[in-house]
């Protein structure tokens, strides 16, 4: 049905994009759903989910601490 979530943080996936979190959110209410596409009925409201779950996932990744990451961040500077 769907391919697998990857892990988004540091340092699994350094670089982060708006496009990775939607597309992991996307992902996840597919499964979820059990829909890949929803019908016309049902498109508002997994579009309303991708959104809830893309704001969530960004939440979490902001709020995480990730030991060295901040003295990896400088190294690369």
């Amino acid at each position: 049905m769907c391919r697998s979530i990857k892990t988004l943080r540091p340092p699994a996936t350094p670089e982060v994009t708006d496009e990775d979190i939607r597309a992991a959110a996307l992902q996840y209410v597919r499964k979820v759903s059990g829909f890949r596409a929803p019908a016309a009925h049902n498109r508002e409201v997994f579009d309303q989910a991708v959104d809830a779950v893309a704001a969530a996932t960004q939440e979490l990744l902001d709020g995480l601490q990730i030991r060295g990451s901040a003295a990896r961040q400088h190294a690369h500077s």
